[in-house]
């Protein structure tokens, strides 16, 4: 990114952040567990809101960086926009090995990555099977996972609402996930996949759950 679009990231995050605290009282547990330096993914799980984007930066002051459609990056404005606040494109025919590359790249340049590992924002109150990508990432990058739980974004606006509600938010910030190391040159075993995911959504459903008796509390 640019030194000006970091500029307008973090001035943009200040603002949200205020309103934010204004708006939902929001309420940020464990910051202190981000990695400060060096590339990381963050995996806000609970994923039951749009807003959860947004929330999701308050998590760290670092910059963080979110993966997006090409044709979003293309409509003038808007794709201005998006990179200024750390997105970055991946074309519309790309595959998802394509994409992986891409994200690699960003974490071994040092770069934190933001990845819902539910994919889709979902309902309910039980988190389901995740997406195993950001755990392959994880491995792929030698990079920590660092799981967060979001509560009150889907009181506040669920899929399909066109308003938001006023009511109090909290975000924890859990501790980070190495994956196992491997030897240099050797492929990603789907086992260690599928182990680190597993931890991963056993992290996540516990911060969501501390995130919502704090809301509660």
């Amino acid at each position: 990114m640019s030194a000006g679009s970091v500029r307008f990231y973090v001035g943009l995050r200040w603002c949200l952040r205020r309103l934010f605290g204004l708006w939902f009282s929001l309420e940020v547990i464990g910051a202190d567990k981000v990695p400060a330096e060096g590339g990381f993914i963050l995996t806000p799980g609970s994923h039951r809101s749009i807003l959860d984007t947004p929330i999701a930066s308050a998590a760290t002051s670092r910059v963080l960086r979110y993966m997006g459609a090409e044709a979003y990056f293309d409509t003038p404005g808007l794709g201005h926009f998006l990179r200024s606040v750390g997105g970055f494109a991946v074309e519309r025919n790309a595959t998802d090995r394509d994409a992986l590359r891409i994200s690699e790249e960003v974490l071994r340049r040092g770069e934190p990555l933001v990845i819902f590992p539910e994919g889709t924002r979902q309902t309910g109150s039980e988190v389901g099977e995740l997406k195993q990508g950001a755990a392959f990432l994880a491995h792929r990058a030698e990079v920590p996972l660092v799981p967060v739980g979001i509560g009150g974004a889907g009181a506040a606006m669920p899929p399909g609402s066109k308003k938001i509600r006023r009511t109090k938010m909290v975000l924890v910030v859990g501790d980070p996930i190495h994956p196992a190391p491997r030897v240099p040159g050797t492929r990603v075993k789907r086992s260690a996949v599928k182990a680190t995911s597993d931890e991963l959504r056993e992290a996540i459903v516990a911060l969501w759950a501390d995130a919502e008796r704090r809301i509660d509390g």
